[in-house]
Parts: C-alpha cells; structure tokens; sequence
C-alpha cells in the first residue's frame, strides 16, 4: 500500500516533468523561427475585411463621387487615420467640390512636397467624435463649434434647407462601421 502511494506523487512528478520539457522545444521553435526577415509594417487600412460592415474609407473607395477624396486620402498618407475604428465623424467632399478650388490647386496639393498641407486639410474635414445628423442638430441648437483632427474647430449651423458645417451645406449622411460620413460640396479649407 506504500509502494501505491508512493508511486502516485512520483509519477505525477514525471508527468511534470515531461510536460515542462515539451515547452522548452516549442519555446525554443518560436525563437527559431522569430529570427525570420520580419515584413514591413502595413497599417490598418491594408487589413482585407470582407465580413465587417465596412469603414468611411471603404465606402469612400466603392463610390465614384470620391474618387478625387480617395486619391486626396492616399497622397496624404491618412488612409490609416481614416479606417480608425472611431468614431469618427467625416465630412466628405464630392468631386465637385474639388473641381471648385481655383484652377491647379488639387494637383498642387497631391505633389509630395505639399503631403503635410494636404493631410492638414483632410484632418479638418474629420471630426474626432459621433456627431449623426440629429446630433449636430442639437449642437447647432447650443451655439457649439466641433473639434476638428486639424486642431481647428468648425460651426455647426440648423438653417431652414438643412445642417451647415464650416459654412457648406449636409447633403446626405451615412452610417459607416467607424462613425459616421456627411457628404458636402465644398473643401473645408482651414484658415491658418
């Protein structure tokens, strides 16, 4: 009867043994394997996400109306600011807003050397917030500017024919998965 108890505590032993010892390889397989040439970092907007409901940039990219945005997007280097999982709030501009600025400004701006001024004017058309249309109805109604990406805040407007932001007009609003998109026809140009 001793010899059982006995045993018992030694093979339990063993068996920890054994298992502590199988840990160690797979251990020493991760490091083996970790001194691989690591990939360049790539950030959120590259993730291939065909399940989720998709995010501004997502949706921006499948419309045709923002196609200046998008290229606008990527010349700035924002793609990842704007895939953020928010909320954000982002007022977009149609093409046609683009086509408004005086003649060479758009081609301007997408030149590498003006990619900060650029990204300074894209991150005032984001808001830092979930501002849905009837919440910026009620920030309209308290007399409250929004807090742009920019640094720089925007009025908030309830006119007769609709909400205004920074003086231009919502035409429509679109839930996305990271906030919310309020289509405008005008650039936000922050004064500077």
């Amino acid at each position: 009867m001793k010899k059982i108890k006995l045993i018992f505590p030694i093979l339990a032993v063993l068996a920890l043994f054994l298992v502590s010892c199988g840990g160690n390889e797979k251990k020493q397989e991760v490091k083996e394997t970790s001194t691989e040439a690591v990939p360049e970092e790539k950030g959120q907007s590259t993730v291939v996400d065909n399940v989720s409901a998709a995010n501004a940039l997502q949706v921006a990219k499948s419309l045709d109306d923002f196609k200046t945005l998008v290229v606008a997007i990527e010349a700035a280097g924002v793609e990842d600011a704007v895939v953020n999982v928010g909320p954000l709030t982002i007022f977009a501009p149609v093409n046609a807003a683009f086509d408004k600025l005086p003649e060479g400004t758009v081609e301007s701006l997408l030149q590498p050397e003006n990619k900060e001024k650029l990204a300074f004017i894209l991150k005032n058309h984001v808001a830092p917030a979930n501002y849905p249309d009837t919440q910026l109805k009620k920030e309209a109604k308290k007399g409250r500017k929004l807090y742009m990406a920019s640094g720089k805040y925007l009025v908030v407007e309830n006119k007769e024919d609709g909400i205004y932001v920074g003086g231009t007009k919502v035409l429509k609003t679109v839930q996305v998965s990271n906030g919310w998109i309020h289509v405008i026809d005008n650039v936000l140009v922050p004064a500077e």
